[in-house]
């Protein structure tokens, strides 16, 4: 009894668990693929318009090409917290959330596989930006390597950050209150529109902290060449804070906290 027979790690019930979180939003792929895709086009299409030629070169590139890594990166984010938050959230609520833990998981698989659910909706919609929206306006790649380094640990870290709030939450109004209040402004306010440059100096030095301004900044390095900061400190930063969010996911799920009665 209690005995596990599969050796130390279970690899059939992870990828069982990793492939249902993908097969949520395949399910309704024009809703979790197709409209972030679209929002993003039209975010470029606005910029465009609205801005036109006469807004002066960012860094020595057009502003439609500057802000176009940060818009693919904001979408991917996005993305991978709303697939964790809303798969666990929507397990509690309906009841079923048991069901996820009774079968032999330890805290680390069910982590791993909900992550890899979270990482994987955000390639899905990373992909097709690269591959259609960025020829169609001009871009080339710089590095595509550590742009998909950047974009994959991005969904990392939002993706754990996702399981906290979904874990947290027991309805659908707190999961909301932290998009509003955390996400959102998070994103917004991280160089995606902007370089660090332009802002006053008290606001560079919290914008230094936002460990999305690393991210956006990392993957805008990854394409155009530039950037605002060190990659390999954006890089080591990130890394920190989504370590530092996996393991609080893993105590979180290892105590049953607000998902055990």
């Amino acid at each position: 009894m209690g005995e596990r027979r599969f050796g130390r790690v279970n690899w059939l019930g992870l990828a069982t668990l990793a492939r249902r979180e993908m097969q949520r939003f395949l399910t309704v792929w024009m809703q979790t693929v197709a409209a972030p895709l679209m929002t993003a086009g039209l975010f470029l299409a606005i910029f465009s318009i609205a801005i036109g030629p006469t807004r002066g070169e960012v860094m020595g590139f057009q502003y439609l090409h500057f802000i176009a890594p940060g818009i693919l990166t904001m979408t991917v984010i996005q993305n991978a917290f709303a697939n964790t938050s809303s798969s666990i959230l929507v397990s509690k609520v309906q009841g079923n959330i048991v069901d996820t833990l009774m079968p032999p998981l330890s805290a680390g698989e069910l982590v791993t596989g909900y992550i890899a659910g979270g990482v994987a909706r955000g390639l899905f919609v990373a992909v097709p930006i690269g591959l259609i929206m960025m020829p169609l306006i001009g871009i080339r790649i710089a590095n595509p390597a550590l742009a998909l380094v950047y974009v994959t640990l991005g969904a990392a870290l939002m993706a754990s950050l996702g399981m906290l709030a979904g874990i947290f939450a027991n309805k659908f109004d707190q999961v909301a209150a932290i998009t509003n209040f955390l996400i959102t402004p998070l994103s917004f306010l991280s160089g995606t529109f902007y370089s660090s440059d332009a802002v006053p100096p008290v606001m560079q030095h919290l914008l230094h902290w936002n460990p999305i301004f690393y991210l956006i900044d990392g993957v805008r390095y990854s394409v155009l060449g530039v950037s605002d900061s060190s990659p390999v400190v954006g890089l080591a930063f990130v890394a920190g804070v989504t370590a530092v969010f996996v393991i609080w996911s893993w105590v979180w799920v290892r105590r049953g906290y607000r998902l055990k009665p």
